[in-house]
C-alpha cells in the first residue's frame, strides 16, 4: 500500500536522478531542452519557495510516494489551475526506474486523487500526457483518468488532456483504492 507525503529537502537528489534517467526521460525529448535534466538544487529552490501554501495562484503541492517501508518510489506535483481552488492539475509524474511497470505509478496517482477529492474538495483533476507515451497513458487510465478529447498542440509533441470529475470518483468507479495520506 502506497502512502504519499509532502516533499522534503532530502528528496531533491533522488527526484533529479529519476528525471535524468535516460531510459525514460531522454526518450521523450530531454535533449531538446537546455534546462533538463534539472539539478537537486533547482528542485529544492523551487519547492521550498512554495511551502505548500496554496493562497497564491501559482503555488503547488509537491508529493512523494512511499512504500510500506517509507522508501520513496515516485514523485508528482499537484497545482491549482489558474487560481481556481476547485480544479487541480497533476504534473511532473516521475518514478524510480527500478519500480516502473509494477503498478506504483497507478497507486501513486490514486493516492493523489484521494487527497485532491477527499481532503481538498476538488471538483475535477486534470493532467496531460504526451501522445506517443502509451505507457503513461495506460497508467493514467488505470488510475481513473479519461481523455477529454482536447489535444494541446505544442512542438515537439501533442499533449492529450485527461481528467477525473468528482462525481466519477465518488461514484466508486475511478480512484477507489487503499491508500494512506501521511
Amino acid at each position: 500500500m502506497l502512502k504519499i507525503r509532502q516533499y522534503k529537502q532530502c528528496d531533491a537528489e533522488r527526484i533529479a536522478s529519476w528525471v535524468a534517467d535516460e531510459t525514460v526521460f531522454l526518450k521523450w525529448g530531454g535533449k531538446l531542452f537546455g534546462d533538463y535534466p534539472v539539478s537537486a538544487e533547482t528542485i529544492d529552490e523551487k519547492y521550498s519557495r512554495n511551502n505548500g501554501d496554496c493562497a497564491e495562484e501559482d503555488n503547488f503541492y509537491p508529493w512523494i510516494a512511499v512504500n510500506d517501508d517509507y522508501e520513496p518510489v515516485g514523485h508528482f506535483i499537484m497545482r491549482y489551475i489558474h487560481g481556481d481552488h476547485r480544479a487541480l492539475r497533476f504534473g511532473w509524474v516521475v518514478m524510480d526506474p527500478s519500480r516502473r511497470g509494477k503498478g506504483y505509478g497507478t497507486e501513486m496517482l490514486r493516492a493523489g486523487l484521494k487527497y485532491a477529492f477527499e481532503f481538498l474538495g476538488a471538483d475535477r483533476v486534470t493532467l496531460g500526457v504526451f501522445e506517443h507515451n502509451d505507457i503513461a497513458h495506460n497508467c493514467y487510465r488505470k488510475a481513473g483518468f479519461v481523455d477529454t478529447g482536447e489535444v494541446i498542440c505544442k512542438e515537439p509533441w501533442n499533449v492529450i488532456e485527461m481528467e477525473i470529475r468528482r462525481e466519477d470518483y465518488l461514484s466508486g468507479g475511478a480512484g477507489r483504492h487503499r491508500t494512506v495520506i501521511d
